[in-house]
């Protein structure tokens, strides 16, 4: 059953919130965001972490209640499960803590994606540590938001009850199915 609840947890910038030095990786990388007109990589961990805090006690609640089909959640792969524009293939850890908690609770990780080839990325989710239940591809001459539309939709005609998608862009987000978003910065679209 497609559930079309189109509940977001929405991110504007948040204010800075200073890291370890440690965290920020290399210089080049730090000027690189600077340079395109994106936070700080510490800026964008902090904005990250604010958004999907909510998301394992949403998902604790959803599997306590039991509803029908495989609980399942979404993620986005770049620049939401990978650190793309920072670190390429890289996890991005507060959403890699996320897919772990799901998948030690019985929950499938899928991730659906505007790539349009699989191989190579799941290549890169498992290397960077994530489960990986499922990866469903944007067709050549698709839309972002129709392919990820279309592609929840399967999943969900699969069997799979999408409890939680999170992802960084508004087209993560279009057309529905499943129950809650959780939406991290993309800053005005700078960081796809």
């Amino acid at each position: 059953m497609a559930v079309r609840n189109f509940r977001i947890a929405v991110l504007g910038a948040l204010a800075a919130v200073a890291l370890p030095a440690a965290a920020l990786g290399a210089a080049g990388t730090a000027q690189a965001a600077t340079d395109a007109g994106l936070p700080s990589y510490q800026t964008w961990q902090n904005d990250v972490q604010k958004a999907v805090a909510p998301a394992i006690p949403w998902l604790r609640d959803a599997v306590d209640a039991g509803r029908g089909g495989k609980p399942a959640i979404v993620l986005d792969i770049d620049n939401t499960a990978l650190e793309t524009h920072y670190h390429e293939g890289r996890a991005n850890k507060p959403v890699l803590r996320v897919a772990q908690w799901a998948h030690e609770h019985d929950m499938a990780v899928l991730f659906v994606t505007a790539r349009t080839s699989s191989s190579s990325a799941q290549r890169q989710l498992e290397e960077a540590g994530y489960p990986v239940d499922d990866i469903c591809v944007r067709e050549h001459g698709e839309g972002k938001g129709d392919g990820k539309e279309r592609c929840r939709q399967e999943l969900t005609d699969d069997g799979y009850r999408i409890t939680a998608n999170i992802g960084n862009r508004l087209t993560d987000f279009e057309g529905g199915y499943y129950e809650k978003g959780f939406k991290l910065p993309d800053y005005g679209g700078r960081l796809s």
